[in-house]
């Protein structure tokens, strides 16, 4: 496998694999700036991976006033999952549990109506009925809203908001000398990506260090350790990706950056970003080399090169 050098730090020749999803963008506003992120942050929480969550999701930003849909503070949060019903379900709860229920929020969509290939999921359509009759509607431009009343007032919620279709599981693997390289790497890489719209990077802080593989030797489990990443495996697993090579005896921790975006192009920017903010620490910070996950292209469609995302040239297909 041929190797780009950038800065000291050797960057593979492989591609990180992604696959389909479908996603939505929220806005939750309120009457300061810290209720809204408080409503987001648990909006988005359990929301690390479809592997068991059953969704992936992560605050985009803050939103100013003079940009939200109600002259209010606020945050983006984006929700991806499998299937359009999944998502329904997911966005239902969480909105229910943790934005109905947070002092002075408010819901609202944030993606265009009417967008080629859109659906819609519910929104605040069924979360109304929680006013008990009391609630009532209104019509604004051609969009409902539902006004339910709360103790604190009211809470507003657009009646629906659009699905489309989105690209999940853009990741890149980050090869250190120990942990607090591997962290400030990574630390570094997720500030950057943070920097770009229409992505999230849904693990906490933006960080997995359980790195999974397909399947694994018991039957009910549908994913396990990424062993060849393991540094405490090399030498008692059948192929490690740490064993030879002139810094292999070097990497003590890998940490991986699982990135979510609204399109293909999203991700691979975001890949770019992360891994230019990652090189730019360097051997002298503790980074020796750079990965990505994939399996071979059998379980997605969106196969991120990072030689091409970097624009070397000569990066076979």
């Amino acid at each position: 496998m041929k190797a780009l050098e950038r800065n000291g730090v050797v960057v593979d020749q492989t591609f990180a694999e992604a696959f389909p999803m479908k996603a939505t963008r929220i806005l939750i506003t309120a009457h300061t700036m810290a209720w809204a992120r408080h409503a987001a942050v648990s909006a988005t929480g359990f929301a690390t991976s479809v592997i068991a969550c059953g969704c992936e999701a992560g605050i985009e930003r803050e939103i100013a006033p003079d940009e939200s849909p109600d002259g209010r503070p606020g945050v983006s949060v984006l929700i991806f999952s499998m299937s359009g019903k999944e998502l329904g379900k997911q966005l239902e709860r969480r909105v229910g549990q943790c934005v109905l229920t947070c002092p002075t929020t408010a819901v609202f969509a944030g993606l265009p109506r009417g967008a080629p290939g859109s659906d819609v999921a519910a929104l605040g359509k069924n979360l109304r009925f929680f006013g008990d009759g009391w609630q009532i509607s209104k019509v604004i431009d051609g969009v409902r809203y539902w006004r339910v009343p709360v103790m604190d007032g009211e809470f507003v919620a657009q009646e629906d908001t659009p699905v489309v279709k989105a690209v999940g599981g853009g990741n890149l693997l980050l090869l250190a000398r120990d942990t607090d390289a591997a962290l400030a790497a990574a630390e570094a890489a997720v500030a950057a990506m943070k920097r770009l719209p229409n992505v999230v990077m849904p693990f906490p802080g933006g960080v997995v260090r359980s790195g999974s593989k397909v399947g694994s030797r018991y039957a009910n489990l549908n994913a396990s350790t990424n062993d060849a990443f393991c540094p405490s495996l090399v030498g008692l697993v059948a192929h490690s990706e740490l064993a030879g090579g002139a810094s292999a005896q070097e990497i003590g921790c890998v940490m991986e950056i699982v990135i979510d975006g609204l399109t293909e192009a999203d991700v691979g920017a975001a890949m770019r970003v992360g891994m230019e903010a990652a090189i730019a620490i360097g051997p002298a910070g503790g980074l020796l080399r750079i990965s990505a996950g994939n399996y071979g292209g059998k379980l997605g469609p969106f196969h991120f090169h990072l030689h091409r995302l970097l624009g070397a040239a000569g990066d076979a297909p």
